[in-house]
């Protein structure tokens, strides 16, 4: 997923003028925006994290981690010096931070309870989407422009540069990872329109699995207790996958653009760049049941939830008028409109 592209389409500008059914809601569903976080500043973003604990926000800005408050927004300290940030990490048992830094390829190592910088290690380039697996300790990097997926000790030694890093090859551009916690791990790889189940301790392919009708996989999200695995998809579906046997168990329309999806609470909720949430309900291991498309805002298409007070965290902007005489050219955000939309239960 790369920070230059924004990952966002012009036609995402107009697309909620002339679909009502992305933009009206028939009937109120569970979720509501809550508020909206104004945070300025300047940069893209991309994958935003929240520690629950902590109640912090860890959002990447380009070239360094913005540390909000989860409550109202407000800057609690900055990490600098990541070049093309993408997403952060938590190990919460070694109050570490993991950044990844796409432009060069590596990862920083921060202090959760002091933010300070411990170092930076290797990864490879393009490094993108990135989760802590407690199960092997691993952290790990899913590196879009090499087409492998790092695994790093979560205890490395930054000040020595190196990660002492295993990787597996993919054959392909790898987005987003989940894992199970329990031996494995997923990782969807977009221009192949699969996913590979792999061992993260091992670091050894298991399983490849077509993911079609879906195609451009980008967004991915687990329920590991009855191991299913969903997938957010740019041609517009959410393909739900046994983990099992690989085998597609459902599959169900979402909005333009997802960037990201979560499983809380016996929800899957897809954040899509045409400024839609997607509220879909697990109601067993075989059905499924779309309760709610929440407007939010244009471009809101990466999140992250608080499992304890179950609020939702989309990061986004204003953008500036579409250029009609280049239609092919990216929406430009406008300086320091830069906020988080608060999405949370209303009934």
């Amino acid at each position: 997923m790369k920070l230059q592209s924004v990952r966002f389409f012009l036609p995402l500008i107009t697309c909620c003028l002339g679909s009502a059914a992305l933009c009206a809601d028939p009937e109120p569903g569970p979720y509501g925006v809550l508020t909206t976080l104004a945070v300025g500043g300047e940069g893209r973003w991309d994958y935003i994290n929240c520690d629950s604990t902590a109640k912090l926000l860890y959002v990447p800005r380009s070239t360094h981690v913005l540390v909000l408050s989860a409550d109202d927004g407000k800057q609690v300290t900055d990490i600098p010096d990541t070049a093309g940030v993408h997403g952060v990490a938590l190990v919460p048992e070694l109050n570490r931070g993991f950044a990844s830094d796409g432009e060069d390829g590596t990862v920083t190592v921060f202090d959760t309870k002091s933010h300070a910088v411990l170092g930076k290690v290797k990864a490879a380039a393009d490094a993108d989407g990135i989760i802590y697996d407690p199960a092997s300790k691993q952290v790990l990097v899913g590196c879009g422009d090499s087409d492998v997926v790092i695994a790093i000790p979560a205890d490395v030694d930054p000040t020595k540069g190196d990660s002492a890093a295993k990787s597996l090859d993919l054959g392909g551009k790898p987005e987003f990872i989940a894992s199970d916690g329990a031996v494995h791990a997923f990782i969807n790889i977009a221009n192949k329109n699969e996913v590979v189940e792999f061992d993260p301790k091992e670091m050894k392919e298991l399983a490849r699995w077509p993911i079609a009708p879906g195609t451009k996989p980008t967004s991915m999200a687990i329920d590991p207790a009855h191991h299913l695995l969903f997938v957010g998809c740019r041609n517009k579906l959410l393909v739900i996958l046994d983990t099992e046997s690989g085998k597609i168990v459902s599959t169900l329309p979402i909005g333009k653009g997802v960037d990201a999806t979560a499983f809380d609470d016996g929800k899957i909720l897809v954040s899509c760049g045409d400024g839609t949430l997607w509220v879909v309900a697990e109601e067993s291991p075989t059905e499924f049941k779309t309760l709610q498309t929440l407007p939010t805002a244009l471009g809101a298409r990466t999140l992250a939830v608080d499992p304890g007070t179950h609020k939702i965290y989309l990061p986004t902007a204003d953008f500036k008028p579409a250029d009609s005489a280049n239609p092919k050219a990216k929406p430009e955000p406008i300086p320091d409109t830069f906020k988080i939309v608060v999405v949370g239960l209303t009934k």
